[in-house]
Order: structure tokens, then sequence, then C-alpha cells
């Protein structure tokens, strides 16, 4: 997929239609607005530290992928003017492996968004040859965990840190 052609339409199992496309430079006051929606306990989970707003460094960050070795996709709203969710993914420098991770509004849990997102984004992770997709996660976020698992993902401690779990799929 190159990035022209990776504006996608998903629908989940709800019925909610999600647009989804890769990040732009200039879409950082709009993924500061998306993060002000997102759980304190999400947070806590997807950056694994304690945090109450994304920094604007950080968001620079998540604006600035290569589009290559790093991808950052938006997944905005049926009126495609508000972001419900995003899904970083970035690979090792041999493109084999890929970590994931992916965030949701608070008021779009639960109606399949992070579903979909895993599965648009283990099809994009696939297609560019990565073998395997991991994500880390800390080990009180049982609902990512059972979400990966149902997808066919493993969970593993991780190596360096107890309180979190290694979630791996291996791709074809």
């Amino acid at each position: 997929m190159t990035r022209e052609t990776s504006n996608h339409d998903l629908v989940t199992r709800t019925g909610l239609v999600l647009h989804v496309r890769p990040v732009r430079v200039g879409d950082e006051k709009d993924l500061a607005e998306f993060f002000a929606h997102v759980t304190p306990q999400d947070l806590r989970f997807r950056f694994l530290a304690s945090m109450k707003e994304v920094s604007h460094e950080r968001l620079s960050d998540m604006t600035h992928v290569d589009h290559h070795q790093t991808e950052h996709f938006l997944a905005f709203d049926q009126d495609g003017q508000s972001i419900v969710a995003t899904a970083m993914v970035a690979c090792d420098v041999n493109l084999e492996r890929a970590e994931v991770a992916i965030s949701v509004r608070a008021d779009d849990k639960h109606k399949g968004v992070a579903w979909e997102l895993l599965r648009y984004v283990a099809r994009y992770a696939e297609a560019k040859g990565v073998k395997v997709l991991e994500s880390v996660e800390n080990r009180g976020n049982r609902e990512a965990i059972e979400l990966e698992r149902e997808q066919g993902f493993v969970a593993v401690n991780h190596p360096e840190d107890p309180s979190l779990v290694l979630i791996r799929k291996k791709l074809s």
C-alpha cells in the first residue's frame, strides 16, 4: 500500500463508518483534540506513563513520520471531521517486525473501532512484508489483550518488564 492508495473506509460491527488515512503534518491540532477525549487510563496504557495530556513534542513526532518504516493511521468519523481512533505502526529496519499501538476516543469504545483498526493494520503490515506484528500492553489493559487474542495474537511475558505483556502475531 502506498500513501496515496491507503485511504480506506472501514465499517465496524456496530455499523460505524470510519475513514482511515495516513497522518499528515498538519494533523497535530486534530490529534491534540483527539487525545483530549481519550480516558486517562487509556493514555497511560497507550504511552505506558502517567500523563494528563500529550505534549507538543510527542504530537509533532506522531505527525512527522517517514511513511515507510513508520506509519500513523487516523480513523475519522463518518463526517470526516473528528478523529475517532489512531493506530501507529513502527517497523524494524528490515521491515520484518512491527509494533502497533492503537488509541480510541472514550465515547467510541465498545463499537468495534479497535477491532477493525487492528485488522486493517495487520493487513497493512502483511502487505509491507512484515512477518511479526507486536503490541506492548500494560497487564491491566485486559480489554486490549483479549481483543488481540481474539484476532490470533499470542500473549507472552515482556522480557524486560513484568508489568507488561508482549502480544505477538505471525503474519504470512
